[in-house]
């Protein structure tokens, strides 16, 4: 597998893609513990009282960093490893997966951040192109069999 070119520039990206939402996940961990925002009553007790079992809009707004990472890095961990057995041009394989890495990275920090409009939706509109491309991709090759 590691011969093809474009699987392996595929488990890179995927790679980094992971371990961003793995920082996603410790970072809600931190907030949680900074902002003595728990979702569990025993985490509460643990630190501090029930009166720590609450919400905290900063939390939530990394919670929905990382659903939003599940619902968009999952489909392209398929989209692209099926993509990466088509035998597309290299060069426009890594194009395709750099453009959707970036998109995820500018989102990520535009949403953290609270950075200000169209950023973080110009951000992940950018992002699902390559991923549009790639399934179409796929579609008509299996179409075309």
């Amino acid at each position: 597998m590691m011969q093809n070119e474009v699987f392996a520039s595929f488990l890179f990206f995927a790679t980094l893609l992971i371990l961003k939402m793995f920082a996603v996940a410790i970072l809600t961990g931190q907030v949680r513990l900074r902002r003595k925002a728990f979702a569990n009553p025993e985490d509460a007790l643990k630190h501090g009282g029930l009166e720590f079992h609450r919400e905290d809009p900063y939390v939530q707004r990394c919670l929905r960093v990382h659903r939003n990472d599940m619902e968009t890095i999952f489909p392209f961990l398929f989209i692209g490893a099926v993509y990466s057995f088509l035998h597309p041009n290299p060069l426009v394989a890594r194009i395709h997966f750099l453009i959707f890495f970036l998109g995820r990275m500018v989102h990520t920090v535009a949403y953290l951040l609270k950075l200000r409009p169209p950023i973080r939706s110009v951000a992940y509109s950018v992002a699902q192109i390559p991923c549009f491309s790639m399934a179409l991709q796929i579609l008509i090759s299996v179409i075309r069999r």
